[in-house]
């Protein structure tokens, strides 16, 4: 399945206090979970930098891919930035000799 890697920046009004965001997390979690059965999740990081989190997850496609980015989106709190990743093994395939 192809990978696919997330950036999200939370906005200000996001969060007031910072045990919301697990209860956010778990809302989103769920609501991928059982919109998205076939979504494999790769990895999860809070990170330092412009964005606050990236999440790393494998989709069928780019149809059920965007899907979760819009539920990710749904609840109103950040601003994402969605990259199609191939592993290095897959791509030096496609590098000439």
């Amino acid at each position: 399945m192809p990978t696919y890697v997330v950036l999200t920046r939370l906005t200000p009004e996001a969060v007031k206090m910072p045990g919301e965001l697990k209860r956010l997390e778990r809302v989103v979690a769920e609501h991928i979970r059982k919109d998205c059965p076939q979504v494999k999740w790769v990895a999860n990081y809070a990170i330092l930098g412009p964005y606050d989190y990236l999440d790393i997850f494998e989709a069928p496609d780019e149809i059920v891919a965007s899907k979760v980015v819009a539920i990710i989106r749904s609840y109103g709190h950040g601003y994402t930035e969605t990259w199609t990743a191939i592993p290095w093994e897959r791509f030096e395939l496609v590098l000439p000799t």
